[in-house]
């Protein structure tokens, strides 16, 4: 059943989908995350757009407000210019886990009309109750944020006191003392020199990914293939 919340003047205007995810560790090892997250596409289709753009720069950036997310003001900007009926994505979360981004997108959309869409609901900005619901929506993904790094930053603590806690040095690097310095392994620093030579000749712009991604990629195939002597 359609949602009484979504209007024909929506769907006149286009829909934008936001996919993102909060590092590259997610982008590369859980796949299944951003294939459900483009999967809300459909969505959008059975709810009457026909317009549908992906915005998927961000990702392998954290929503946490520490880094720029030029998917996201791009998002923001199409909205503010009345172009949008809909944003989208599989969990408001997606969105920003920080009051500043979350409030910029919330008010905009009450100022321009535009819906917002998860995999459970339609939120209308502009009626009371999904206003409220949206404000409790935010505060509580900024402060499960806060919770998951208080969480791991005990579980740290806790494996130091045992003196269980074990931080791997760079690769390239090796520990001397209490601090690191380069492999002397001649084949470890003549790998790392033919990955970031590759990456400079091929550039992360063909691959339509963002440069640490492509990186840590290329970093993960180095690896695999034993170029730095340790293995797959």
């Amino acid at each position: 059943m359609i949602s009484d919340k979504v209007r024909p003047h929506h769907l006149e205007r286009k829909a934008i989908l936001y996919v993102r995810q909060s590092s590259t560790h997610q982008v590369l090892r859980n796949r299944e995350s951003s294939a459900l997250q483009y999967a809300m596409r459909d969505r959008l289709t059975a709810l009457g757009w026909s317009e549908i753009e992906v915005i998927d720069d961000d990702l392998g950036r954290s929503a946490a407000g520490g880094v720029v997310r030029a998917g996201f003001e791009r998002m923001v900007a199409e909205v503010c210019l009345g172009k949008v009926g809909a944003v989208c994505a599989r969990e408001v979360s997606r969105f920003a886990r920080n009051s500043r981004d979350w409030q910029q997108l919330i008010e905009m959309c009450r100022v321009v009309d535009t819906v917002l869409v998860d995999q459970e609901a339609i939120y209308a900005p502009r009626h009371g109750n999904d206003c409220l619901l949206l404000g409790l929506k935010g505060s509580l993904n900024e402060y499960e944020l806060d919770l998951l790094r208080q969480r791991s930053l005990s579980a740290r603590y806790e494996k130091a006191r045992r003196g269980e806690l074990v931080v791997a040095a760079p690769v390239g690097f090796v520990k001397a003392g209490d601090r690191y310095e380069k492999d002397p392994d001649r084949r470890v620093q003549e790998a790392i020199t033919l990955v970031f030579d590759k990456v400079e000749e091929l550039g992360s712009a063909q691959y339509d990914l963002p440069s640490s991604i492509f990186l840590s990629g290329t970093l993960e195939w180095s690896r695999r293939r034993d170029l730095f002597g340790r293995g797959s």
